[in-house]
């Protein structure tokens, strides 16, 4: 369904770093491509997708955080829940509920919550039982 999702940030350099970090447990890796004018940088798949884009705002202004956006990422395993949890925390960002199960959304549900640099809300998400 998606191509792919963007995210603002205030500090571009900040956010490859966190990004790097969190999104290298889950397997994806920066496209180098994507950042051909230094104002953005992206994560995935190739066009047409899916990926994920970090950006300077377009239009200037400061990039803001949307109450109730969240951008979930597929995790393999727990254990790749769990590195992506303890990542997101050593490279500047902040919990919003560690890694476990949450048996009101799924039998298997095993997520963690994290809020970037910029405060965006993120997770990763893992829906194996034997995970």
């Amino acid at each position: 369904m998606f191509s792919y999702t963007v995210l603002g940030t205030n500090d571009l350099a900040r956010a490859i770093t966190f990004y790097d970090a969190v999104l290298a447990p889950l397997g994806h890796d920066r496209i180098e491509e994507y950042d051909p004018d230094g104002t953005s940088a992206a994560w995935g798949l190739d066009d047409p997708g899916p990926h994920l884009w970090v950006t300077l705002p377009f239009d200037g202004r400061p990039a803001t955080v949307g109450n109730g956006v969240m951008v979930s990422f597929l995790a393999n395993s727990r254990a790749e829940v769990d590195a992506f949890h303890r990542a997101a925390l050593a490279t500047g960002g902040t919990d919003e509920g560690g890694p476990g199960v949450r048996p009101q959304y799924a039998p298997h549900f095993y997520a963690a919550y994290v809020r970037d640099p910029d405060g965006n809300k993120i997770n990763a998400v893992c829906y194996r039982a034997d995970g």
